[in-house]
């Protein structure tokens, strides 16, 4: 026993010492040479810049090329370098909706849509895209993304903020078993539904108790629900209230889906923290976003998912749902006309899923069309979409001790917002994922 003693005490010196020798070693020093840097967006962009990395974190944004003997040089004086793109509002785990996308909920396995999911986020990275906040799918498959993403199983995705499954009623816009015959709804899930608080509130406990980071619910109906009913509110106030009030209780930030108004200001009456599509808007809606803070997102660009899909067959969507969309075609912007000269805070947000991954920057052109100037629409896309996340300490812009996660672009994207259709480079967390051709 002694001699097991003296082994264990010289193992513990040993992996003591190779530690502190570790811990001393300095970590490899990357420089990216920029040649216009928007490291803060919202402010003016700077000229020739360097940024400091070091262990995937940045240590220093200088003006002028730096240089230090032993780094790894990142040649981008020809490009501008802007934090790392955020999307507020992704489905990854299809690219596939109407009726194409009904078929594949019932023809696909779970593992299957495991692996779409990862295309869709590999598409999204190389997209400029290094977070996203996923706003649910069924069978736990993003969660598990996330997971493999932040144990670095997974490499070429975005940092994923993930809902799990989307709740509403039975019967709401979440409802899976929409538009299926009768006798196969004992296969589709529903544990994301919920009738009256007590359920509600067992809905989001169950959410929570699967890890999501964020609650996503459906105060009304949805264009792309498979039936009828229309866009107004379909929960009742003691619904809603039991949902986000039990998000909140266990700390979690409330994203709700909501077209009509009554929908929206039954939401952001119990506090909601952001509102997905937001499509009819009045002054009293617009009044109660000023008063409590919370966040829109638009997602103005399912239109084009919308136009493509329908281009290319005009029975893509059943009936209920095509007059849904023809009328959300002619509606999309108006109520982002309204909020932003009001000052109501705009997060960027795509809803991609129904428009196509990796096509998500295609909203800036969008949010830029409704009156953003584009700076304010780069701004909606990093500081306001990390402050929407709760990442505001860890990325949205480019600031020592925040990961380092930029892009760079040919073309100025204060001038033309449409550059960022075309990222050439991306790095997350330090590593380089997209490099320059």
């Amino acid at each position: 026993m002694g001699g097991l003693k003296v082994l264990a005490a010289g193992l513990v010196a040993l992996m003591a010492s190779a530690g502190a020798a570790s811990a001393q070693a300095p970590q490899p020093l990357t420089l990216v040479h920029a040649g216009r840097l928007l490291d803060q967006p919202g402010k003016a962009p700077r000229g020739p810049s360097t940024v400091v990395i070091r262990d995937g974190r940045i240590e220093a944004v200088r003006d002028g090329s730096v240089t230090e003997p032993g780094a790894t040089v990142i040649d981008l004086k020809d490009r501008f370098v802007l934090p790392g793109l955020i999307d507020s509002h992704t489905h990854l785990t299809s690219d596939r909706a109407g009726l194409e996308g009904q078929l594949a909920e019932v023809a696909d396995s779970t593992p299957l849509n495991a692996y779409e999911a990862l295309m869709n986020a590999r598409k999204t990275l190389m997209a400029g895209f290094t977070t996203v906040r996923n706003l649910g799918d069924g069978g736990g498959v993003t969660l598990a993304l996330r997971e493999a993403v932040d144990r670095g199983w997974v490499v070429e995705a975005p940092r994923i903020v993930d809902a799990g499954a989307a709740i509403s009623t039975s019967s709401g816009h979440m409802d899976q078993r929409l538009g299926f015959r009768e006798d196969l709804w004992p296969a589709l899930e529903t544990d994301n539904l919920c009738d009256g608080p007590e359920s509600c509130r067992q809905a989001v406990r169950k959410q929570i108790a699967l890890g999501a980071d964020v609650i996503k619910i459906a105060t009304t109906g949805g264009v792309n629900s498979r039936i009828g009913a229309g866009l107004g509110a379909q929960m009742f106030d003691d619904e809603a209230k039991a949902l986000i009030e039990t998000a909140h209780l266990y700390g979690k930030k409330v994203a709700v889906h909501a077209h009509g108004a009554d929908g929206i200001k039954l939401a952001l009456a119990y506090g909601a923290d952001s509102i997905e599509h937001g499509t009819m808007m009045d002054d009293q809606t617009i009044q109660l976003f000023l008063k409590t803070g919370a966040y829109y997102v638009p997602t103005l660009s399912t239109v084009n998912g919308y136009l493509e899909r329908i281009a290319a067959n005009p029975d893509a969507y059943p009936p209920a749902v095509r007059a849904k969309i023809d009328w959300r075609i002619k509606i999309t912007g108006e109520s982002l006309k309204k909020a932003y000269p009001r000052g109501v805070k705009i997060a960027f947000g795509t809803d991609s899923g129904v428009s196509k991954h990796g096509r998500n920057a295609d909203e800036f052109e969008w949010l830029v069309k409704m009156g953003l100037p584009p700076a304010e629409a780069i701004k909606a896309a990093t500081v306001n979409a990390a402050d929407l996340l709760g990442l505001s300490g860890e990325i949205g812009t480019l600031e020592a001790g925040k990961a380092a996660d930029l892009i760079a672009v040919t073309g100025d994207p204060l001038a033309d917002v449409t550059v960022l259709k075309q990222v050439g480079f991306v790095m997350k967390g330090g590593r380089v994922m997209k490099d320059v051709s």
